[in-house]
């Protein structure tokens, strides 16, 4: 909850600092004035396509809402040390969290690709997945597990060791298959 408190805050702070109002952020990101409130408020768990939409108002890459602090070289992450970055929901209308992501470079500066370790947890087989899209790509590998990923009209299945790359413009969304939790490996491009 606390990474979402700063991710609300960030976007806050970003959106007054820019002088951009709700509504105005609303109309140009084409989401509902609500939703943006709880997100500035910590409220709603959005999932990343909103927060890309706002990151392009804002002209801000995806990860100023995530990051600690800016290193210019090189970014190393142990494999101890991986830093919990935010929680996701399986759609807006839903508080359901089942996505737990992992930055493996939060202290990387002027970077173009968000790469994550996600944990995904299994939801009933009653969700309805709402897709979502955003301009990028994005690339998926599995790690344990079995992840299925909706993506326009098909659905595909990976298990561990298999993987998929796709432009993230068609519709899609990515959670556990076959009622146990998963784990992957995420690389998310988004062009500034």
């Amino acid at each position: 909850m606390k990474s979402n408190i700063l991710i609300g805050e960030r976007i806050k702070n970003l959106r007054e600092s820019k002088s951009v109002s709700i509504g105005e952020m609303a109309e140009r990101a084409e989401l509902d004035t609500a939703q943006i409130e709880k997100i500035e408020q910590a409220k709603d768990i959005p999932s990343l396509a909103p927060l890309i939409k706002i990151a392009r108002v804002l002209g801000v890459r995806l990860g100023t809402f995530l990051d600690d602090h800016d290193e210019s070289g090189p970014v190393i992450t142990r494999k101890d040390n991986y830093h919990k970055g935010a929680g996701f929901s399986t759609s807006n209308a839903t508080s359901h969290r089942h996505m737990d992501y992992y930055s493996l470079s939060p202290s990387k500066s002027g970077r173009h690709m968000e790469p994550f370790i996600i944990c995904i947890e299994s939801v009933p087989e009653d969700v309805d997945f709402v897709l979502s899209s955003h301009e990028g790509e994005e690339f998926i590998y599995c790690m344990a597990g079995i992840v299925e990923i909706k993506y326009g009209t098909e659905t595909y299945v990976l298990e561990e060791g298999d993987s998929i790359y796709y432009d993230s413009v068609v519709p899609h969304h990515v959670h556990a298959g076959n009622d146990h939790d998963s784990k992957i490996l995420a690389v998310v491009y988004t062009p500034f």
